[in-house]
């Protein structure tokens, strides 16, 4: 069984190795190297600057405030969508009331529930963007419409033109379109654990809130690690920047109060043709996408349980 182990490995490790270098090692490596060059992305003619891309970078204020909100997004977006999709989890699968067959059980109708929590994810986040920006609208939206309608046409807020608004709108939408994969992954962990343990709990006297933080947390606890590095990473990537690029006016204002790394990345590249000074930027994301993902890891680490 021995013989021939490692070819078998090397088989099977090299295509993918060799596509995982090609395509995400290489265009890391050209990334860094194009930062110290004034490159403008479409010209074949360009020369090393040094660092004088990341010395512009330092000292650019539009950076700083898409660095701030790029870091509020990553700190606010997965406390605020783990925390409902642990909540509607935990009720659909034992957080119902007791029935004659079963001492543990979901919600009634929590197979519906669960279809409703994931409709979102179906849908692209282009359209969902495209929805909620008419919404948003301060005249013919839906949100204002329904204030008007209840007789609270004193208030009518400009959601997206509100500086203090506006972030929060986009951080609203990129909840609601991905709440529901985290419940339905949840759901699948929390169906996994034995009903004896909430049994014997509940028979001991424990309430539903001690049956979540003693059974339900720790034993998904690997799962809810992964989904906020998962979560961190789509707020600081793509799930961010078409949020803010489609429904924002700018994009990313007003007055910047929305933009965010990846806008300002592709703005910069895109708009402004310089590719060179973008990609300084974009290993600037790179740092605080791996620095957070290793905070993560590192203070959410403890010994896995089995059962």
């Amino acid at each position: 069984m021995q013989h021939g182990k490692y070819r078998f490995i090397v088989g099977f490790l090299v295509v993918p190795l060799a596509l995982y270098a090609v395509f995400v090692i290489w265009p890391f490596i050209q990334s860094i190297y194009y930062s110290f060059t004034d490159w403008t992305g479409l010209s074949p003619d360009f020369k090393m600057v040094g660092f004088s891309n990341y010395t512009r970078m330092l000292k650019d204020d539009i950076f700083w405030k898409s660095l701030q909100h790029s870091v509020l997004l990553v700190l606010l977006l997965p406390l605020v969508t783990l925390g409902l999709a642990l909540f509607f989890a935990f009720m659909l699968n034992v957080g119902g009331r007791r029935r004659k067959n079963a001492a543990v059980s979901g919600v009634r109708g929590s197979s519906f529930y669960k279809i409703a929590y994931f409709f979102p994810q179906v849908l692209s986040i282009v359209i969902v963007a495209l929805l909620f920006q008419f919404a948003f609208n301060p005249t013919s939206g839906m949100l204002n419409s329904t204030l008007k309608g209840i007789g609270l046409d004193s208030i009518q807020p400009d959601w997206l033109g509100d500086p203090n608004l506006a972030l929060i709108c986009v951080m609203t939408v990129l909840v609601w379109s991905t709440v529901g994969f985290f419940v339905v992954l949840f759901s699948a962990g929390m169906a996994s654990i034995p009903k004896d343990f909430y049994e014997a709990a509940l028979l001991d006297g424990a309430s539903r809130f001690t049956t979540f933080f003693k059974i339900t947390l720790p034993l998904l606890w690997d799962t809810v690690q992964s989904g906020w590095v998962y979560m961190g990473i789509l707020a600081l990537g793509v799930e961010a920047f078409t949020a803010v690029q489609v429904m924002t006016v700018g994009p990313g204002g007003p007055d910047y109060s929305t933009t965010v790394l990846p806008l300002y990345v592709y703005q910069t590249a895109f708009r402004d043709g310089q590719a060179g000074y973008a990609t300084t930027i974009g290993v600037g994301l790179l740092i605080v996408t791996l620095a957070f993902a290793a905070i993560v890891m590192r203070l959410g680490r403890r010994d896995r349980l089995e059962f």
